[in-house]
C-alpha cells in the first residue's frame, strides 16, 4: 500500500512546485510590464515636453503593445495556476498583438532607406504586410471559433471558464 502513496505524494509535490514557479514567473512578468510602462510614460512625457511626439509615437506605441503582450502572458500564467491546463486563446491573442506590432514597425520604418532597389524593397514590404495581415485574420478567426466552441461545448472549455459571479478579467466569455 505504501508504494501507491509515493506516486500521489510525488505528483502533489511536483504540482506545488509548478505552482510556485508559475507564481514567480507571473511576478517577474508583472515587474517587466510595469517597468516597460513606466519607461513608455517617461518617453511620452519627454516627447511632449520637447515637441517630438510625432517622431517618438511609434516607439511608444510599440512599447505599450509589448506591455499588453506581457500582461496577456501573465493572464495565461494565472489560468495555468488555477486550472493546471494550457489554454490556447491567450497565445492567439499574444500572436495577433505581436503581428500588429510588427506591422506598425514596418510601416514606420518603410520611409527609411534600404540597400535594395526601391521597387524591390516596396514589393518585399507589401508581401510581409500582407502575410502579417493574413496572420492576424487567421488568429482572429481562430479566437472566434474557440469562443464559439466553448459556448456550444461548455464541458470542453472548462479550463477557461470564469469564477462564479461574472465574466473573466478579459471579457473572453
Amino acid at each position: 500500500m505504501e508504494q501507491r502513496d509515493w506516486p500521489l505524494t510525488g505528483a502533489h509535490f511536483l504540482g506545488r512546485m509548478e505552482s510556485a514557479v508559475l507564481i514567480l514567473v507571473g511576478l517577474v512578468l508583472v515587474m517587466v510590464a510595469l517597468l516597460l510602462l513606466g519607461s513608455s510614460c517617461a518617453v511620452l512625457y519627454r516627447s511632449v515636453v520637447e515637441h517630438v511626439i510625432r517622431r517618438e509615437a511609434i516607439e511608444i506605441l510599440d512599447s505599450v503593445l509589448l506591455v499588453m503582450m506581457t500582461m496577456e502572458i501573465v493572464y495565461t500564467v494565472a489560468i495555468s495556476l488555477r486550472s493546471h491546463t494550457l489554454v490556447a486563446e491567450p497565445f492567439l491573442i499574444i500572436g495577433a498583438i505581436a503581428a500588429i506590432r510588427r506591422m506598425l514597425v514596418i510601416t514606420a520604418t518603410t520611409a527609411e532607406g534600404s540597400d535594395m532597389p526601391a521597387i524591390e524593397h516596396f514589393r518585399n514590404t507589401l508581401y510581409e504586410l500582407g502575410l502579417l495581415a493574413l496572420t492576424v485574420m487567421a488568429m482572429a478567426v481562430s479566437i472566434y471559433i474557440l469562443r464559439k466552441s466553448q459556448k456550444l461545448y461548455p464541458a470542453n472549455g472548462g479550463a477557461a471558464q470564469p469564477e462564479e459571479g461574472g465574466a473573466g478579467p478579459h471579457g473572453h466569455d
